[in-house]
């Protein structure tokens, strides 16, 4: 794997009709949000190969939302990334075994987000990408690590829907 991008899904309705959380819909203002996030990756070369999505409707729907923007991707729906903690996440992209290219995740909060910080953690990135992902981790956020030769991930950039003309947000 050369590349990681972690991406919280996009804002969801407070409440699904039934099936609790699990069951949570992508508002429409989410699905803005993911399409100008995918559109960002994509326009700066960031697309993944594999993408490793939460079984979450929200999730699943996110991935919807993105897909256009990467039509070379393959996607996994994965039950164990449903509220994943950090290692839960990083194991998952270990475990997916992705020799080369770029593996996205797409998930929750807060296991995101302290994945993110994590890795960010290792290696020198540019100060005012490491101030965004130290601030906030809002939905529809991509962050993207480069990985080295011996596996090393560094912190490239930070995505904000805000920052690209969308609202963002919790």
């Amino acid at each position: 794997m050369d590349r990681l991008i972690l991406m919280r899904h996009g804002k969801a309705e407070r409440h699904a009709a039934q099936g609790g959380d699990f069951e949570r819909a992508l508002a429409e203002r989410g699905r803005q949000d993911v399409a100008l996030i995918a559109s960002a990756l994509a326009a700066e070369g960031l697309a993944p190969d594999l993408v490793l999505v939460s079984a979450a409707r929200r999730t699943r729907e996110t991935w919807e939302a993105a897909a256009g923007a990467f039509p070379g991707a393959t996607a996994q729906v994965l039950r164990n990334l449903y509220h994943a903690e950090a290692q839960e996440v990083l194991a998952a992209v270990r475990e997916a075994d992705a020799p080369a290219g770029t593996v996205m995740v797409v998930g929750h909060n807060p296991g995101l987000h302290d994945l993110s910080l994590r890795l960010a953690m290792g290696a020198p990135a540019d100060a005012g990408e490491m101030t965004k992902l130290r601030g906030r981790f809002p939905t529809a956020t991509a962050a993207v690590f480069d990985i080295d030769a011996s596996g090393a991930p560094r912190l490239a950039r930070v995505f904000y829907a805000s920052e690209h003309g969308g609202h963002g947000g919790e």
